[in-house]
């Protein structure tokens, strides 16, 4: 039997070692996780992973010195795929940071900062465990309970057009959007790969998960 590859996108900003090390823990012997910057190897993976963190300008730019943008907006497209932080972010339109850049554009939306002058007592970045109310049915949502704990380190959040593609949310002074899904692709805030047995169920339901 062939085995399934995953990819797990490296454009030089993403928490790489643990996600690929959670991921692996969780896939069974049919599953090979490979990290790569080869635009072609996410071309061929069965499954694409799309970690990172820090800034949505050198996010793009990498993406884009790499030539891994197009392969990764297709396969957002075509292919059970999964964001993880910055990785949801740069999927929107446009992001505010660093004045403003334009992004992927799989969501029509915006990536907007915090602002908490109302909620004092609050920080930024939004970091450390909080919950997520599953808003929509999700297959990668199996076997993790309402409202569990994710981990999170984010300035900014998404705000997608379409709301429908809301599936998930968090409050951190305001309720925002921290799951974006459509058709194949499911994109999260949080760092699942930080997240403790809610989030190894996650990757886990992710490795079985067809795209339907």
């Amino acid at each position: 039997m062939n085995q399934r590859l995953v990819a797990v996108v490296d454009y030089g900003m993403g928490n790489l070692r643990s996600v690929s090390k959670a991921a692996e823990h969780m896939a069974d012997d049919q599953t090979r996780i490979v990290v790569t910057q080869d635009p072609q190897v996410i071309h061929d993976a069965d499954s694409v992973i799309f970690p990172g963190q820090g800034a949505a300008k050198a996010c793009m730019q990498a993406l884009n010195q790499t030539g891994m943008a197009e392969p990764v907006k297709l396969a957002a497209k075509e292919k059970p795929f999964l964001g993880i932080c910055m990785g949801l972010q740069v999927l929107m339109s446009h992001s505010d940071e660093n004045s403003g850049i334009n992004c992927l554009d799989i969501f029509k939306g915006n990536v907007t900062q915090f602002n908490l002058s109302e909620h004092p007592t609050l920080k930024m970045p939004h970091m450390g465990w909080n919950q997520i109310s599953q808003t929509q049915d999700h297959p990668l949502w199996h076997g993790i309970e309402q409202d569990s704990r994710f981990y999170y380190v984010h300035s900014y959040y998404v705000v997608p057009e379409d709301k429908n593609t809301i599936y998930g949310e968090t409050t951190h002074g305001q309720t925002f959007p921290a799951v974006l899904c459509d058709h194949n692709l499911f994109a999260i805030q949080a760092h699942p790969e930080k997240s403790a047995d809610a989030g190894l169920q996650l990757f886990k339901n992710f490795l079985s998960w067809n795209g339907h």
